[in-house]
């Protein structure tokens, strides 16, 4: 028999579901029409802008919710106080590279990435074995300072419970000009199409209905923060610290900018600098 809580969570995440195809087509008619503007210009377009999601937050198909959406609030929604510390003095770097880094590290290795952040540090585990490429990908793009004076762009607080990383541009449409393959989809973390708490995965563009958009992870990770009904598409590739937990409670207790559960975290949560190393 399906509980009231079961069939809530179910609805949640057709509603997310249906909000991703409809961004996904919004991205294909830009990038058709921008297609169309450079071939006018004459302008030769090196690399693209991607957006990239965990594949829960998209735009609904339904009229009526649309709508709802678009029409202001009665009253703006209530921003908790920051709880984080000012942002050390620092430029995000603008970097992209053509193509996927050389391997490596060593593959029986654990890897540890740490993330010291306005809010505190947070640690995250990486299992080189499990996630072979994804782990030297974090490891390339540290060491040249990729993810320094970062803002984590989104928290999401209905539904699936993340707060999304690693876009240097802070708009989730940013990436490092070269994709990696899907990997440890079959990890048994993820029996039962549960992400767990304390789980570090990839953001991908990956479409379940239309079956594309598999290998397409780049910079953008997601942080998990409570336990969250996901289908395993997203790599699995870190596990934070249990210190590390309590600065994401710290940042999903502050909530999101626009009261809808999906936006802005009103904590301003900035990796001042990253660091990887072979645990």
């Amino acid at each position: 028999m399906v509980t009231q809580e079961q069939r809530r969570r179910q609805l949640a995440r057709e509603k997310f579901l249906r909000q991703q195809q409809r961004r996904t087509s919004a991205r294909r008619k830009a990038h058709a029409r921008n297609a169309v503007i450079a071939s006018v210009l004459g302008v030769v377009v090196v690399g693209s802008v991607v957006s990239y999601a965990t594949g829960v937050f998209k735009s609904d198909d339904n009229k009526s919710d649309a709508a709802a959406e678009a029409s202001p609030s009665p009253s703006a929604p209530s921003k908790a106080p920051d709880p984080c510390e000012k942002a050390a003095a620092g430029k995000v770097k603008s970097l992209s590279y053509k193509k996927e880094p050389a391997m490596t590290v060593d593959k029986s290795a654990d890897y540890t990435m740490k993330l010291q952040t306005t809010c505190g540090t947070i640690d995250i585990d990486m299992p080189a074995s499990k996630a072979p490429r994804t782990v030297n990908s974090f490891n390339f793009l540290v060491g040249k300072g990729y993810l320094d004076h970062t803002k984590c762009h989104r928290l999401t607080t209905n539904g699936i419970f993340v707060l999304q990383c690693g876009d240097p541009q802070g708009t989730g449409m940013g990436g490092p000009g070269y994709t990696i393959p899907d990997e440890n989809l079959k990890d048994k973390r993820l029996k039962g199409g549960v992400y767990p708490a304390g789980t570090v995965a990839m953001a991908n563009q990956y479409n379940a209905q239309t079956k594309e958009g598999r290998n397409s992870g780049g910079s953008q990770f997601f942080l998990v923060y409570q336990d969250s009904p996901l289908p395993a598409n997203y790599t699995p590739f870190g596990t934070i610290s249990e210190s590390g937990m309590k600065v994401m409670e710290k940042i999903a207790k502050a909530g999101e900018s626009t009261g809808q559960g999906d936006g802005a975290p009103n904590a301003t949560v900035v990796i001042d600098k990253a660091t990887v190393t072979k645990s």
